[in-house]
């Protein structure tokens, strides 16, 4: 083997050490930082609503919520003057179970996916969220929240659903950000497992720098063909102090924060307190001496401030 080869192996191999795996970030930040006890804090969407309204954060206003069979009694009253919402599971993940819809139709309404809804379809659907299928099997209770609109400039690179922006924060410091941008083929939906776009962006400045689809580097959205590598995240400021903000009232200290960019500001979607590790193929740059570094700092503090 040459020189040449033997540098390139060791810097392949000295990046990977760099690297958060899954295990690095259950054993090394979420079991430690992350009692189990708080995780309903980040699972339940209404309880989370309930904590970040308090301190100030917006979030999606709450329409109606059904923990029980017998709730679905009233959804048509409900529904009766809405054009567009949001259904979701309060404990689901992963996008699982959610429905945006956008407009209504004749005796029915259509989803973000172009799907058609009659009032019999949300039921079942709502009652296949009470009953666990997006949790486990375990009793949840149904969302039904008003849809966010994204801003303007966001919706000329994707108008298939609604894209977010998510922050890494470790002991209430920045660590790393990304926007999830939905395709056709994630059927509108920001699941990156499903095919919507991860986008990395400089934290510092808010422009993005690199984006990757289904593992491969992309430079422009397959479906508009919008270029989405240079652009400046709207309400980065505010996206920022939001994050902040959040994640100092939980006791969560490794969490991700999901907000969306409208044209009249920042709306905080969610808390998760086990975020993927996918982020660093957004921003093509490991995770893991960041937090590291952010881990010995914070002890450092402590051991200063006790002495």
């Amino acid at each position: 083997m040459t020189s040449k080869w033997l540098d390139r192996l060791l810097e392949i191999q000295k990046r990977a050490s760099r690297v958060l795996t899954i295990n690095n970030r259950n054993l090394g930040f979420i079991y430690p930082d992350n009692p189990r006890k708080d995780f309903p804090l980040a699972n339940d969407k209404l309880l989370c609503k309930k904590v970040l309204v308090s301190v100030g954060v917006s979030v999606p206003d709450t329409i109606a919520s059904y923990g029980f069979f017998y709730d679905l009694k009233k959804l048509e009253v409900d529904l009766a003057e809405l054009d567009d919402f949001v259904i979701k599971p309060a404990n689901g993940s992963a996008g699982n179970g959610i429905v945006v819809i956008t407009h209504r139709a004749d005796g029915g309404w259509v989803s973000a996916g172009g799907r058609f809804y009659s009032v019999d379809d949300f039921k079942k659907h709502i009652s296949d969220i009470i009953f666990g299928a997006f949790n486990n099997d375990m009793m949840d209770h149904a969302i039904i929240e008003k849809r966010i609109v994204q801003h303007d400039m966001i919706n000329l690179i994707s108008n298939l659903g609604l894209s977010d922006v998510r922050i890494i924060l470790y002991r209430n410091e920045l660590i790393m950000a990304m926007a999830r941008i939905p395709t056709s083929e994630s059927d509108g939906k920001a699941n990156l497992h499903q095919g919507a776009i991860a986008l990395g962006i400089d934290i510092e400045s808010g422009k993005t720098t690199h984006a990757i689809k289904n593992g491969e580097v992309i430079l422009r959205h397959p479906d508009s063909q919008k270029e989405v590598i240079g652009i400046m995240i709207p309400y980065w400021k505010e996206a920022v102090e939001m994050a902040l903000i959040a994640a100092k009232s939980v006791p969560l200290k490794y969490l991700g924060v999901d907000i969306a960019i409208t044209n009249q500001g920042v709306v905080m979607i969610e808390i998760n307190a086990r975020p993927g590790i996918e982020i660093q193929n957004a921003n093509n740059t490991p995770m893991r001496d960041s937090l590291e570094y952010m881990k010995a700092l914070t002890i450092d503090r402590k051991q200063r401030a006790i002495s």
